[in-house]
């Protein structure tokens, strides 16, 4: 399971891997309320898997928006539930609260990758 990082080690060691920068490259381009799933980020790169996207959040997400990445199901990442609904309410990104534990609406949050709808 994918665990966010503040100060991953490998980042103390130099740049990232290019593929890692082009993933928190996105990231930090999810407008608030809106998220893309880790299959989402990687069709949208054209490289890698949801896997390879997990990593890098993994690794290296701590510095960006890492709550706008999730997983296919809309399921809160393990560990980081609450930092993430505090997150999501701030940004007012729809949830599926009847779901128990709640869930991201991926229905209504998903972004494409174009211009943030207003």
């Amino acid at each position: 399971m994918p665990q966010v990082t503040d100060a991953p080690d490998e980042a103390d060691h130099g740049e990232l891997p290019p593929f890692a920068e082009l993933v928190l490259d996105l990231t930090e381009r999810i407008p608030p309320g809106r998220v893309m799933t880790y299959g989402d980020v990687a069709e949208y790169l054209g490289q890698g898997g949801p896997r390879q996207v997990g990593r890098v959040m993994a690794l290296y997400g701590g510095a960006v928006p890492w709550w706008r990445v999730v997983r296919a199901d809309g399921r809160l990442l393990p560990g980081h539930e609450h930092r993430a609904l505090a997150h999501y309410g701030d940004e007012g990104t729809p949830l599926r609260e009847l779901a128990d534990p709640p869930r991201v609406d991926l229905r209504r949050a998903r972004w494409d990758g174009g211009p943030a709808a207003e």
